[in-house]
């Protein structure tokens, strides 16, 4: 079994190496030409079952993740595709609540391989990796066969490879700045962007957003003759509190109330995730009294979601919290549960981030609840130079809050130390704890290097 399984993992590690010689997701020439050539090539596969799509700044992971487990509570085979991935690069294609099998990746790949480089000649600009795996999941989704298809979409909207399907339900998830270099300048370029998911006569399932960038999704939406939903009117969280393990949830559905809804997670962002996911699946299956979604199966559903490196606890004594974080939005929504939800007596920050985003904002947001902080990087070529990373920190912590360790198992070993460390001997370790965020690659090998398997 061992060797079978070390045969898969160098099967996947060799497909991986050919898949990064193609643009990475980080370089874009925007177009959906190049995935509709493909999926031609396919027999539209995407086409083989109904979508819904999930798009937004912050909060898609978690969000498919809960329309995921609601459909397969519900009875549905559920297909789900999301990005970035946390460990291993098969997570981003779930089949029946599951990574699929690296061997299945693989036949995945090789079966697609043959049409991508028909359609490499045929363009100026070779598919990128993402393109490619988006093409490889419509083609394992129809395989399957799924059911239904959720969605995550990879960066914006209207121009993500995904947005080859059509989905009858589009989910927006709060939108606030982020890859301006490819998105755009401000909240409402960006909206308008993330906006172009909504298709004819579809459902938008919208979060509760600002105004800047609700006004060009709904201008979208009348453009599209859909209807809407949003949250705070149509749908929302109407009680939410803090229990042992997560959080116990009173929601308004598009078709009721549902109540005691016990969800594992931290965060009030993550309640009102909830509650987006749950009005999406409404929506999908029809919203109506008549039409309410059985209470004991929506419970279920949510008592089970797993939501790795979001606020995930890896280790007790002292505490340690993973969550991926990777901008200020993300950064506030992670202090304020910290806040809200942990009684920490001293709380000490792992914080490695990439070079193309926030570092500052992230920090700021972060400097309310750390008390000290320790910076390093992870194994992304494009992550932040510690030493860059610590000068930023300086300017916001100060110098004697910041420390510097080059490497992740140093960093959190250090951190760890830090946590433990106390000038009262009466005073326990069980208030202490440590927060390793600022990149979903940071989180990932954080969760690596406690010992969590991908999921």
């Amino acid at each position: 079994m061992a060797e079978s399984e070390s045969g898969e993992l160098q099967e996947l590690r060799v497909v991986e190496s050919e898949l990064n010689e193609r643009w990475p997701e980080t370089k874009i020439e925007p177009s959906l030409d190049r995935i509709r050539a493909l999926t031609d090539l396919l027999a539209e596969p995407q086409r083989g079952y109904p979508v819904v799509h999930v798009a937004g700044t912050n909060g898609k992971s978690s969000t498919a993740r809960m329309v995921d487990a609601l459909m397969t509570r519900i009875g549905l085979r559920v297909g789900r595709y999301s990005s970035p991935h946390l460990q291993l690069v098969t997570e981003r294609i779930n089949i029946d609540g599951g990574p699929i099998s690296p061997s299945a990746y693989v036949e995945a790949y090789r079966d697609i391989a043959p049409y991508v480089s028909i359609v490499d000649s045929n363009s100026e600009v070779p598919m990128s990796k993402f393109e490619v795996l988006t093409g490889m999941t419509f083609a394992a989704f129809a395989e399957a066969p799924v059911e239904t298809a959720v969605l995550e979409v990879g960066l914006g909207g209207g121009w993500d490879a995904t947005n080859v399907a059509d989905a009858q339900v589009a989910v927006l998830c709060p939108v606030s700045l982020d890859h301006a270099e490819y998105l755009g300048s401000d909240i409402a370029e960006i909206a308008a962007e993330k906006a172009g998911i909504i298709k004819q006569d579809s459902v938008v399932v919208m979060a509760s957003q600002s105004q800047e960038a609700q006004d060009p999704i709904l201008r979208k939406v009348a453009e599209m003759d859909a209807t809407v939903a949003r949250q705070g009117q149509e749908f929302g969280v109407l009680e939410r509190t803090v229990a042992v393990g997560g959080q116990m949830l009173r929601l308004q559905g598009l078709s009721g109330i549902y109540e005691d809804v016990f969800l594992p997670v931290h965060g009030e962002h993550q309640a009102h995730n909830a509650a987006l996911a749950l009005a999406s699946v409404e929506a999908f299956f029809g919203a109506g009294t008549e039409r309410q979604l059985d209470i004991e199966q929506v419970r279920d559903a949510f008592a089970g979601v797993v939501t790795p490196g979001r606020l995930e606890r890896v280790r007790a004594a002292p505490t340690v919290l993973v969550d991926a974080a990777h901008n200020p939005h993300g950064a506030r929504a992670l202090a304020d549960a910290v806040s809200a939800e942990f009684s920490f007596r001293r709380l000490v920050g792992v914080v490695g981030v990439m070079s193309d985003k926030d570092a500052r904002g992230i920090l700021t947001e972060l400097e309310q609840v750390i008390e000290e902080l320790v910076v390093t990087r992870n194994s992304a070529p494009r992550a932040m130079e510690p030493d860059d990373l610590a000068a930023l920190a300086e300017e916001i912590f100060g110098r004697d809050r910041v420390h510097v360790e080059p490497r992740l198992d140093d960093a959190v070993a250090s951190a760890i130390s830090l946590a433990e460390h106390t000038t009262d001997p009466s005073d326990s370790i069980s208030g202490a704890g440590i927060v390793i965020t600022g990149s979903v690659v940071t989180a990932g090998e954080a969760r690596a290097l406690f010992g969590k398997e991908p999921v």
